[in-house]
């Protein structure tokens, strides 16, 4: 029988972890399912993901009913369903948690999305998220914007599990890795446990190329002589933007600083590719998980490639083997004019939005049922 290639990939010291949540999943069995035979070790979600969960089926309708005739308002009920979510996908990987002694096994939940610029408002709302979910393997997401950073520092300084999301661009993931090793110094100075503070970094990946790919492409349609250039360059972007950051993030977790740290227990902040579903049809739909598979790394995919993926996946080493390219990846894309910097603030900015959109489209749904009549109260 065929080894499953999603169980491989934590031979090779990669963790799957699902971009997914709904109440049925977890209901129905099925995510137990696939963390005994696909290995499966954490969950993330997002404010995009739990829009279309709680407006495209009937899975909450229920519980949306019961918490409008307790008169609570559309953001009481968004948090009480999807920390619900969390909190029952969280015991599903309780005793994963336990046995790899806290590496893998974590649910995430986001601040408010409007929260994106808004260091003060981010820690408030992080700890009290942290402490009404009350589970050591989750994470609160906080976006990796640069008013994000020092809450990131904060947070991780009070021993709060933090993924650090929608990050795109290197010079943002330095000051995201920095802002944990600073946070984890605090926490150390003051003589503080840091053995099970626990922190990811988002680095989103196919969204790069779907910004990059447009822009080569014209200037391939251009004729002369950066046609070739142009060509070669289309659809290496992203995978050589994700090399580099391994590359930093092997420099910055080995070295004497962090050092000190891992000594007294301190873990490293891995890294976990975001954003892995193939956006374009062109491109095969496991290309952002053969090519980023690296020790000490994360990836969280949708459960279309998580199936594309046991089907027809092919697990080798091949991160390191990128980096080798990467640069001159990189270098290929400023011969052309491209400045890559630009390109992943604009996705920062857009990925910002990209939440705020589906969560005020939820918060206006859920306003809708409440000014309707609860079903059982009477008219009178």
């Amino acid at each position: 029988m065929k080894t499953n290639p999603l169980k491989q990939l934590e031979s090779l010291g990669q963790s799957v972890w699902l971009d997914y949540i709904r109440r049925d999943l977890i209901s129905s069995g099925r995510l137990q399912h696939m963390i005994q035979e696909d290995g499966l070790s954490g969950m993330t979600s997002n404010p995009s993901i739990f829009e279309k969960a709680i407006v495209e089926s009937q899975e909450y309708d229920e519980a949306i009913g019961a918490l409008l005739i307790r008169r609570k308002n559309p953001k009481e009920i968004y948090e009480d369903l999807t920390m619900r979510d969390v909190q029952s996908a969280a015991y599903e990987f309780g005793s994963l948690y336990e046995r790899t002694d806290g590496k893998d096994g974590y649910v995430s939940l986001e601040v408010n999305p409007h929260l994106a610029h808004d260091t003060q408002g981010t820690i408030v709302e992080a700890r009290r998220l942290w402490t009404d979910l009350n589970c050591s393997n989750v994470f609160i997401k906080v976006p990796a914007t640069q008013e994000g950073l020092p809450a990131i520092q904060q947070l991780i300084n009070e021993g709060i599990n933090i993924n650090v999301t929608l990050l795109f661009g290197l010079p943002r993931y330095r000051q995201v890795a920095e802002a944990y090793i600073t946070g984890i110094e605090a926490r150390a100075a003051r003589g503080e446990p840091v053995q099970h503070v626990a922190s990811v970094a988002s680095f989103f990946v196919s969204r790069i190329d779907s910004m990059v790919d447009p822009l080569l492409e014209k200037i391939a349609a251009q004729g002369g002589k950066e046609t070739d250039l142009a060509n070669k360059t289309r659809g290496q972007v992203a995978i050589a933007s994700a090399a580099l950051a391994y590359q930093m993030f092997e420099e910055l977790f080995a070295g004497d600083r962090f050092r000190k740290l891992a000594d007294q227990g301190a873990i490293p902040q891995r890294l976990l590719w975001a954003s892995t579903g193939t956006k374009n049809p062109d491109y095969r739909d496991i290309k952002y998980v053969d090519a980023l598979i690296g020790p000490n790394t994360i990836n969280t995919l949708p459960l279309e490639t998580i199936d594309a993926y046991r089907d027809h996946g092919d697990p080798k080493l091949r991160l390191e083997e990128n980096i080798k390219v990467a640069k001159k990846i990189m270098a290929q894309l400023a011969e052309l004019r491209i400045t890559i910097d630009k390109i992943t603030q604009q996705l920062e900015d857009e990925g910002v939005e990209k939440f705020i959109i589906p969560f005020d489209k939820l918060m206006e749904t859920l306003t809708k049922k409440s000014l309707e009549k609860p079903k059982g109260e009477s008219r009178t």
